[in-house]
């Protein structure tokens, strides 16, 4: 699914289906770039989940999972906060993590936001305006900004993410691809650490405004010419990979995750991903992954103009991909695309963007038109831009 802008060509759905990656495909993908990933637990296991997929391919153990500030994971370094200060579950707390390969052709960062918006993203911002410029920014804030900051929380949501979508506008160059990641399905019970033993009454409402920030979030990043990866709908029927807590998610959730992103990350870099054949038929995981017979509800509230049942569908389906759908299958929403996925005819075409949208330069736009990941990395030559 794609957001379309007024007086603008239709888009072309993803032109990959989404592919397992292994390890030397991964270094290969983000050889010579920097990747910051900022948001909360989630998006730290996001980050502890590519740290370790840039290494070998092994999943996170659940114990990595749940440990939160430590000094080193998996040769990355805790830059600040976390056991360098004091692990607690406030507003305050801070955690910068930061991994550099072996070879010196990777660095990826991370940072523990709180809220999507604030005096200290604003210090984040300044230091990727001061320091090496990012090719990729992963972001998501939701349920502590729903949860920890009052009665109109979801008001105050709206209006930093509109603040935080015009910051990277100005900070980000045209070259950096930014993803946000929608907030991912929440059980019906919460006991997540961010959510205190006081504001537990909020835990039956919560779910249901994460829906609602999901919608504001993905439009206002559309509106902005950022790309959005639907994680709400990719894992609505993966409720058995859900933890207890009824937040955080399992190893084979997030190496599924990794995939999905990686694809998406692929495609708008115009880079030729590898074709496998899987044992099913089919470049999926296992069905045994979903539950198709989940029956939780993720209604939208009726003032955003949908009915009870009606499940949270920001933008206009593309044309459909012809030929049948395997049995237990279901083609939804992929990604919100932020400018015209067709191959240009040039490696140095740009696009004309109509709306309030500037000319977003893409790597494949300015560096190669198609790349291709082979099975070894490559060396350090200066074919894969840098």
């Amino acid at each position: 699914m794609v957001f379309c802008l007024e007086n603008e060509e239709p888009r072309l759905p993803l032109r990959s289906a989404m592919v397992h990656f292994q390890a030397s495909e991964v270094q290969q993908l983000l050889h010579n770039k920097f990747v910051v990933i900022l948001g909360d637990s989630i998006q730290r296991a996001v980050y502890k989940d590519l740290v370790l997929l840039l290494q070998r391919d092994s999943l996170l153990t659940a114990a990595q999972l749940k440990a939160k500030g430590e000094l080193s994971f998996e040769q990355d370094q805790l830059m600040a906060g976390g056991q360098l200060g004091e692990l607690h579950n406030g507003t305050q707390y801070r955690e910068v993590r930061q991994f550099c390969s072996g070879s010196g052709h990777h660095l990826v960062r991370f940072y523990f936001l709180t809220r999507v918006y604030s005096e200290y993203l604003e210090g984040v911002l300044e230091e990727l305006t001061y320091g090496p410029a990012p090719d990729l920014v992963i972001i998501n804030s939701c349920l502590w900004d729903l949860s920890r900051y009052g009665r109109c929380s979801m008001e105050s949501y709206r209006e930093n993410l509109e603040r935080v979508f015009v910051r990277m506008d100005q900070v980000l160059p045209d070259s950096c691809l930014l993803v946000w990641n929608m907030a991912m399905p929440l059980g019906e019970r919460v006991t997540g650490g961010f959510l205190l033993p006081e504001l537990q009454p909020l835990a039956g409402s919560l779910r249901r405004d994460v829906v609602e920030g999901n919608f504001y979030s993905a439009t206002l990043a559309g509106d902005h010419c950022f790309d959005v990866l639907d994680l709400h709908f990719h894992f609505r029927h993966a409720v058995q990979h859900r933890h207890r807590d009824g937040v955080h998610w399992d190893q084979h959730a997030h190496r599924h995750l990794s995939h999905l992103l990686l694809t998406h990350v692929a495609d708008a870099w115009g880079v030729e991903l590898p074709k496998r054949d899987y044992p099913s038929g089919q470049p999926f995981p296992p069905h045994e992954f979903f539950n198709y017979n989940s029956t939780e509800d993720f209604s939208m509230s009726s003032h955003l103009g949908c009915g009870p049942g009606v499940n949270f569908v920001p933008g206009p389906l593309p044309s459909p991909v012809p030929g049948p759908i395997p049995h237990g299958q279901h083609r939804g929403p992929v990604v919100h695309r932020g400018m015209p996925r067709c191959a240009p005819s040039s490696p140095y075409h740009v696009p004309r963007m109509g709306g309030p949208c500037r000319q977003r330069l893409r790597h494949s736009d300015r560096l190669i038109h198609t790349n291709k990941l082979d099975r070894q990395p490559p060396a350090h030559s200066g074919t894969w831009p840098g």
